[in-house]
């Protein structure tokens, strides 16, 4: 380990000079194993693994996230998948998943076009599983707080054995204070520590006050995600992983309805005409996602035009139709969501309920909570106000 460590260049290559360092003189809490990451690689390093060792603290549980213009495109906790969701992840032919290879499984199979080129943060050891399924993605680097020796020699040979892997010290932790410079003004504020804890879901304030214990780490899940995610911010999450966030909106509801939108693909790619698509032999990873993400929107006929199919696919699949998608898209249920402040109206509880959300926490605190609060009681939807908010900037 060093103080400091020299970047290449900032966010953008005409922003030199670069460097990362300890202000206290200290020694750097991280040591690079492998590559040479950038600034925005270590930003989007330090706030994953800040997310996913809350997670496992908050749950028990091995996490994992895939971090994207520092935030997250998904995080997940290591339950076991189903056959389903792991043919829609593409791990079907891995075998048995470790529980930290379930979670980066979740985490990157959430949202595929939006981890393309991902920052991993996990919670535990990388091991071999979890390399092997990260050698054949695209992606631009991993953060953990070790690697078996097989997971490490896996990593060294992606991206030609330039990609980026680094190792951070589990015991490190900051100083309460933070700062930072925005046009030469420096900003000071005292870290955010809040715990985020069953006891934020206590003040259950709809006529239905039951929420499940499983449900409750849920909503634990998208609130410490929403914790590390450019506000605004809404995170709908199923089954221990977020499946669809809304990053950086200026308005709510319009984070609230890209949310539910990218919630609603990751149940539509589980509609049995998707998970019968048969793609051609040499079909390129990013490409067969990217077939997948466009077949089930509603501009499906730029993969389905003649002279375009026969790149894609052995057989013309047939058009999945509004039809079946509303039909299928009705049986999604028990989706809880988290948001980073409070929804002003309740046209955002109107969207969450299209995207079959049954849970929700939110700090509360509007001058339309009233409203708010009956329209969760006209869905039977149980909602906690937690009191807090989780701005993230």
């Amino acid at each position: 380990m060093a103080n400091e460590m020299q970047l290449k260049y900032g966010c953008n290559p005409n922003q030199k000079p670069s460097r990362i360092f300890m202000e206290d003189g200290s020694e750097l809490p991280i040591t690079v194993l492998n590559g040479k990451p950038g600034y925005i690689n270590l930003l989007d390093a330090f706030n994953g693994y800040q997310l996913v060792k809350e997670l496992k603290a908050a749950t028990g549980m091995p996490s994992a996230t895939s971090f994207k213009h520092v935030s997250p495109a998904g995080a997940a906790v290591g339950r076991p998948l189903t056959d389903t969701e792991a043919k829609i992840y593409f791990v079907d032919d891995l075998g048995e998943l470790s529980p930290i290879a379930c979670a980066y499984a979740r985490a990157r199979g959430a949202d595929r076009m939006s981890s393309y080129g991902d920052f991993v943060a996990l919670s535990d050891t990388c091991d071999a599983i979890t390399a092997t399924m990260l050698a054949r993605e695209v992606s631009d680097g991993i953060i953990a707080p070790d690697y078996t020796d097989d997971a490490l020699e896996i990593l060294k040979t992606k991206r030609k054995g330039t990609y980026n892997v680094i190792k951070i010290d589990p015991s490190y932790k900051p100083e309460p204070i933070e700062r930072k410079q925005v046009y030469g003004v420096t900003f000071e504020q005292g870290r955010n520590e809040l715990d985020i804890n069953a006891s934020l879901l206590d003040n259950i304030v709809t006529d239905n006050k039951d929420i499940p214990e499983d449900k409750k780490i849920d909503l634990l899940i998208s609130l410490i995600t929403l914790k590390y995610t450019q506000s605004n911010s809404v995170c709908y999450v199923k089954d221990g992983q977020a499946i669809g966030i809304g990053a950086g909106q200026q308005s709510r509801i319009h984070c609230t309805r890209l949310a539910g939108n990218k919630a609603d693909i990751w149940w539509l790619r589980q509609h049995p005409k998707v998970m019968g698509l048969q793609f051609v032999d040499d079909i390129r990873r990013p490409d067969r996602d990217n077939t997948i993400d466009v077949y089930i929107s509603d501009e499906h006929d730029d993969v389905l035009a003649d002279g375009v199919w026969q790149n894609l696919f052995k057989v013309k699949p047939e058009v999945l139709t509004d039809a079946e998608k509303k039909e299928w898209l009705a049986k999604n249920t028990d989706v809880s969501v988290g948001s980073d402040a409070f929804f002003p109206f309740g046209d955002n509880i109107e969207r969450a309920h299209k995207s079959g959300v049954k849970y929700i926490a939110e700090p509360g605190g509007s001058i339309r909570d009233d409203h708010v609060i009956m329209t969760c009681n006209k869905y039977g939807i149980a909602m906690a106000f937690t009191g807090i908010r989780l701005f993230h900037h």
